[in-house]
This record gives C-alpha cells, structure tokens and sequence, in this order.
C-alpha cells in the first residue's frame, strides 16, 4: 500500500521504485515522491568535478563520473547515481545527470518570466511525466496548486500580455501565449509555502499534456546565491 501525506494531499509517498513507476496519477495526486536515504560522499563528487568556470551546466556520464579519483565514500555517491540512471534507461526514458552551477536567466523577461526559477509546470504533446531527484545542493522546490495563480489570469499581466500581442484577447492572443509557454508560469498567492523536493528523494510528477486527468505539478529550481554549492540534479 502507498501512504499519502497529511501535509500536501497532491502528494503521494511510495516505498519503492515498482511503485514510484507504475502507480497511477489520479484523483487529484499529481506527484509521488520515493523517499530515500542515499549513504555516499556527494561534496566530494561535486568538488572534483570542478567549479563550472565557463560551463555553467556540466553533463555527467557513466565514464567521466568513474574518472574521478574518488574516495570510498565519493564512490558510493558514484554507484548510486549510476542505479538511478540505469532504473530510468531500463523504463525506456532518457534521464540526464548534471551537476548544476547556474542557469540561464530569462534576459528579457517582459510581463512574465519563463526561467526555471519562474515556479512552472511542464508540458508535452502526450502522456509524460517529469522525474526529478536533487543529490547534492539546493533542491527543487514545488508549490500546490491551491496556492497558485496562473500568471496570465492576473488582470495586470493579463494587460501587458495584451501591449505585447498587439491584438485582442481571441484564438490568436491564446496561440501567443502557448507559444511563448506563458501559460505554464505561475505566481504563488499571498501567504503560500512552497515546499522542498528534498535530497536523494525520487519524484515523478504531472505535466501538462492533452487529456490529464490531474493537473501539473507546479515547481521550480531554487533560488541560488553565488555562494551555495553546485546542484546534482538527475532529471528526465
């Protein structure tokens, strides 16, 4: 049996990865979370891999991870990463591993910012889910829906989404919006609490695709500072 806890009811905890696969998104649950406790020097990992200088976002393989002169503890760190991707590749996914020291930053934003750091929801063509798992820095962050509001339903943003058009609120205005993904940004109401994602905890969550029976999963990447450490972020 899978456990759903009190504190967010979109949110279901499972106890393995059969369950974090195959359990269904529905009835209002748009994320599973498989809560995990991973032994293994993580810091180390990300020491090693250097400091990003001119590669803000580094793409880690199986062959550069088993390069790095690890200690015993930075090995296991290694060897659990691994699993993860080999669980994903064997359910014919294609998860990327990084090790994160900035994102790009929506340099002309207008109305509504669609960096990752803008809380969001993903979006396919068909049925997909996102699947995210933080091992070492600031984790991802999610915000529950009830305390969301899509930044083209506020009246203000709304108005200067209209300026930016330059035509009426119709089937165009709409297509401009879905093009520009402004549709999938929103802003968190007054007085709400986003919540953590957690280290080393396994996520699968709701995009927005045709016919969901649930809606998405609202979430972003953490704010950072330049002082916190570098992200290691499996996400597919």
């Amino acid at each position: 049996m899978v456990s759903q806890p009190p504190h967010n009811s979109r949110v279901l905890q499972v106890r393995n990865f059969h369950e974090l696969a195959t359990t269904p998104l529905a009835h209002g649950i748009n994320a599973l979370c498989w809560e995990r406790t991973l032994p293994g020097d993580y810091a180390e990992v990300v020491r090693l891999l250097g400091d990003g200088a001119g590669e803000p976002i580094t793409t880690l393989d199986e062959a550069k991870l088993l390069a790095l002169p690890v200690s015993p503890a930075g090995r296991t760190a290694i060897d659990h990463m691994l699993a993860d991707l080999r669980l994903l590749r064997d359910r014919e996914l294609d998860p990327v591993l990084n090790c994160i020291h900035g994102y790009p930053r929506d340099e002309e934003p207008g109305p509504v910012v669609t960096d990752v750091f803008s809380f969001h929801a993903d979006s396919a063509p068909i049925e997909a889910y996102t699947w995210l798992c933080t091992y070492y820095g600031p984790p991802s962050e999610g915000l529950h829906n009830e305390d969301a509001l899509r930044r083209i339903d506020i009246a203000a943003t709304r108005a200067e989404l209209l300026k930016l058009h330059g035509g009426p609120d119709d089937a165009d205005f709409k297509i401009f919006l879905s093009e520009n993904c402004y549709d999938l940004h929103y802003a968190a109401a007054p007085g709400a609490q986003p919540y953590s994602f957690g280290h080393f905890n396994l996520w699968r969550i709701a995009t927005d695709y045709p016919g969901n029976p649930v809606p998405p999963c609202i979430h972003r990447a953490p704010a950072t500072k330049p002082s916190d450490p570098a992200r290691l972020l499996l996400i597919s």
